[in-house]
């Protein structure tokens, strides 16, 4: 009798043999400006938004590792980012 295995609904790669599935990452950066800028303007300045897609390597209780590119013969990671966690506001999983 074969066993049939169940299709994740989640993107994901398998490397080696372990799968790493894909996420998008919503966090905050910080921004930067130089010029001059009276407190009302000084009040608008704000973080900027950032949205980031791409496989979870690694989530520890500090930092999130991604990756977006990968070698399909060997383990191998490329398009590397580590966040820490404090920056991130959400973590959605994505669907195929």
């Amino acid at each position: 009798m074969m066993i049939k295995r169940k299709k994740s609904i989640y993107k994901h790669a398998r490397i080696g043999k372990k799968r790493y599935y894909f996420y998008q990452i919503n966090w905050v950066d910080i921004t930067g400006d130089s010029a001059h800028a009276t407190p009302e303007e000084f009040d608008k300045f704000d973080c900027a938004k950032m949205v980031t897609q791409a496989y979870l390597y690694k989530k520890t209780k500090k930092f999130v590792k991604t990756f977006s590119s990968y070698d399909e013969k060997e383990e191998c990671f490329s398009d590397r980012n580590v966040f820490p966690i404090g920056v991130i506001t959400s973590m959605t999983k994505v669907k195929n």
